[in-house]
């Protein structure tokens, strides 16, 4: 529950704090009559993105056996691949997304014959980018967590983003989100992690993989996935409590090179140091 929630928060308030910022900047340049174009752009891309995701999760449920396998593995992969995305590239834009997003609104508002609908695109295709992110990661996520508690956390994570999206741009509220998208940064490469070891897991039901299945380890009887911890665990970071050769191998080629990657010093930050 609580891995759909965070990630529904964080995505959740990426898009919340773009939509503030395009809204904020119509508004203080004087061009408040385009909010009705940006509230458009925006719900036509959460509702693609519903539709999307109900239609995707309806369809798999009718494969057999190992192509649901397959399917959960590829799932599984692209989740990975969307969480590292954007995983990084907060990290290299949030500085600088604020700057970008105003030039943006000032050339899709620069052509005089079709203003409002470049506008809605632009927003129309952030918002997209960040449900579609969402759509998979909660495609892999609801698989490996069955029942209500993940669906229900991820409503909630979502809420919360709105509810502090609203606060942004109604109250001027300024959260410190330079530090919340950093610490939920790395958490999400544990999650991503974790979700590689189970796309390999995934693959060797399929019978695609067959390499390196003999047990790495054997937890059961120290930290069972039965037990309390064991049950946070395997459900946050995707532990598993006697994992194979495999999965372990997967879990650390991923990790270990994310994280040194992750906490490397930015380009930008490292000359603006020496400079001063």
């Amino acid at each position: 529950m609580f891995v759909p929630f965070l990630i529904m928060l964080r995505e959740g308030l990426e898009a919340a704090l773009i939509v503030s910022l395009i809204a904020g900047y119509l508004k203080k340049t004087g061009r408040g009559r385009w909010l009705k174009a940006v509230w458009a752009g925006a719900i036509g891309a959460a509702l693609l993105c519903l539709v999307l995701g109900i239609a995707i999760n309806e369809t798999t449920g009718e494969f057999p056996q190992k192509q649901q396998e397959l399917f959960e593995g590829i799932v599984a992969v692209l989740a990975v691949i969307i969480l590292t995305w954007m995983v990084f590239w907060m990290r290299k834009m949030s500085r600088s997304i604020k700057a970008q997003l105003e030039n943006a609104i000032d050339q899709a508002l620069s052509n005089n014959r079709r203003q409002g609908w470049a506008l809605v695109g632009m927003v129309f295709f952030a918002v997209a980018r960040e449900g579609l992110e969402s759509v998979f990661f909660l495609l892999a996520a609801f698989e490996q967590d069955v029942g209500i508690a993940a669906p229900i956390g991820a409503m909630l994570g979502l809420a919360c983003a709105i509810a502090l999206g609203m606060l942004m741009y109604y109250g001027g509220i300024r959260l410190r989100l330079e530090k919340f998208f950093k610490w939920t940064s790395l958490f999400i490469l544990f999650v991503a992690a974790g979700l590689a070891a189970g796309a390999i897991r995934a693959f060797h039901e399929a019978g695609l993989w067959n390499g390196w299945q003999n047990i790495a380890f054997d937890l059961s009887q120290t930290l069972s996935t039965h037990s309390l911890f064991g049950t946070l665990l395997e459900g946050l970071l995707g532990y598993q409590e006697a994992p194979t050769v495999s999965e372990v191998t997967v879990y650390l080629l991923y990790l270990v090179p994310a994280l040194i990657v992750f906490f490397l010093p930015l380009r930008g930050s490292r000359a603006a140091r020496l400079a001063g």
